[in-house]
């Protein structure tokens, strides 16, 4: 993700006053409500003991958007094939059209549940860097209001956990009696594979697909309007910076648990590959409604 932040970061935008009172009074509201709601949520799970449960039942979800096939090659693959298995794996379909719940209901297991937004009308301007920006923020909204279990994961639908993500993410986030973990990932770009560390960033924060957090966190939602700031514009980096500013007890593992590699067709990941493919982008992602 370091990479991709020194991109957004340098990104000239056209703010309107409309963008900066939005984007002044979200951010008023969640450095009031967060930290309040963070010394709810801890209160009211006091009683409950994270770090002492055994096997904590884990809700992993992925939000998606037309990649039936990606989807299934590489995010439900790797989440079905975890040496931990007490989970539930939410996914997310952003009003599919495509082949996508097919082929999730080809999968025989009890542990999958799919859920597909009934409509995708107009959220922000669309541009290949909004897309990037905010587009996964209504689905993964969505999953958050679903989720059952102790602790929380989401992966990306073009994402690969290594077989032992979520059983070395817990173990290290119970040891250290954590609130919020992350970890290290690798990623190619340009055919070169580069392992993210992010040792120049304070705190260290695992990109998006290497979060495991206790579920009493769920209320932190992602900002539909991160697209409107002049900065830190990226709904995962939106968020983080504010679970961050909140107080959360955080860690961060310095091995690698999740590949993130190039689609199909792409040579680069993230906002680069966004903007690489621009014109495929916009048609994939239009709104429907």
């Amino acid at each position: 993700m370091a990479f991709d932040r020194d991109i957004m970061n340098s990104t000239e935008q056209k703010r309107t006053v409309t963008d900066r009172i939005i984007s002044n009074a979200r951010s008023v509201y969640y450095g009031i409500y967060e930290p309040r709601q963070l010394k709810v949520a801890r209160k009211e799970n006091a009683l409950q003991q994270f770090s002492a449960q055994k096997e904590p039942f884990i809700s992993v979800y992925v939000p998606t958007y037309n990649r039936g096939d990606i989807l299934i090659e590489r995010a439900v693959s790797s989440v079905l094939n975890q040496t931990y298995t007490n989970f539930e794996f939410i996914i997310i379909g952003d009003h599919c059209t495509d082949n996508t719940e097919n082929l999730v209901k080809k999968i025989k297991d009890k542990r999958i549940r799919f859920y597909n937004i009934p409509q995708r009308g107009y959220r922000y301007p669309p541009t290949p860097e909004n897309h990037w920006f905010a587009g996964p923020v209504i689905a993964a909204n969505t999953a958050l209001e679903m989720v059952k279990g102790d602790w929380i994961a989401r992966i990306d639908d073009d994402d690969i956990w290594t077989d032992d993500h979520l059983e070395v993410l817990l173990n290290f986030a119970q040891k250290g009696d954590f609130e919020f973990v992350s970890s290290s990932y690798m990623t190619i770009r340009q055919g070169k594979e580069i392992i993210v560390d992010e040792r120049d960033q304070i705190p260290r924060i695992g990109g998006t697909q290497t979060w495991l957090y206790r579920s009493y966190l769920k209320f932190f939602k992602y900002n539909i309007d991160c697209w409107r700031k002049a900065w830190n514009r990226v709904n995962d980096t939106d968020i983080q910076d504010r679970i961050y500013k909140a107080g959360v007890k955080m860690g961060f593992l310095d091995q690698v648990t999740c590949h993130i590699i190039p689609r199909p067709g792409e040579d680069t990941i993230g906002l680069e590959a966004y903007r690489a493919t621009a014109d495929e982008k916009m048609e994939h992602f239009k709104f429907t409604d």
